[in-house]
């Protein structure tokens, strides 16, 4: 996989992500944000080739396609980013210039769980390369169980705050991990557990990690 930081705020990158294959694509198109991604590397990539290739003489192409929806008239396969398997979008705090914020954070359908950690995995290179950048913390608010344990895997803990959506604020130095007990993973996971409409899935997550401890951190990544 390459990491790749495609410019910061300043510069105003754009992306344009397939909306059937990633959440929060149309955020990567508006500007005014920062964007790193992570590309599946060459071998990756051609791997995914032959398999298309051997899908299509095999007749399996067909349902791959069907399963995903249509592509309205004018828009093609080739209008969106080639190879990408997760996206970050960022931007300087609207109240403290010295935090980045981590406004959106989407990984491709396919390549979600699994053990890949595609996501902390982008958080953490991201983070590596802030400090060049001039800040000093990074901050994130998320809704769901799922996306608040992945940031402890980047070095991040809950900060007793949510946001005015219900989201729960995270954050850590840029310099080094946060410092996460216990205690404090979990009291972000209660907010989750006291809440209605969750979906079977978190139901169990939350469930299953009554008492846990924090996740294990995954590594920095430092590329281009």
């Amino acid at each position: 996989m390459e990491f790749a930081l495609l410019g910061w705020p300043a510069a105003d990158p754009t992306l344009r992500l397939d909306y059937r294959r990633f959440s929060y694509a149309g955020k990567f198109v508006t500007g005014g944000t920062g964007v790193a991604v992570i590309r599946g590397d060459t071998t990756e990539r051609a791997t995914a080739t032959a398999e298309a290739e051997a899908a299509d003489k095999s007749g399996d192409a067909e349902d791959e396609t069907e399963s995903l929806a249509s592509l309205p008239d004018g828009v093609d396969e080739a209008d969106f980013a080639d190879g990408i398997l997760a996206a970050i979008s960022f931007s300087p705090d609207r109240t403290d210039s010295s935090v980045l914020k981590i406004r959106y954070l989407t990984v491709r359908d396919d390549r979600r769980g699994g053990g890949r950690q595609l996501g902390p995995k982008l958080v953490a290179f991201l983070t590596s390369r802030a400090a060049a950048a001039g800040y000093d913390r990074i901050a994130i608010a998320v809704n769901n169980a799922f996306s608040y344990h992945a940031l402890y895997k980047a070095g991040f803990t809950y900060t007793d705050r949510e946001s005015g959506l219900a989201e729960l604020v995270l954050d850590r130095p840029i310099s080094e991990p946060a410092v996460a007990s216990q205690s404090g993973y979990q009291n972000g996971l209660d907010v989750f557990r006291g809440r209605t409409g969750l979906s079977t899935a978190e139901t169990e997550f939350l469930t299953d990690h009554v008492d846990a401890e924090p996740p294990s951190l995954v590594s920095n990544f430092r590329q281009s």
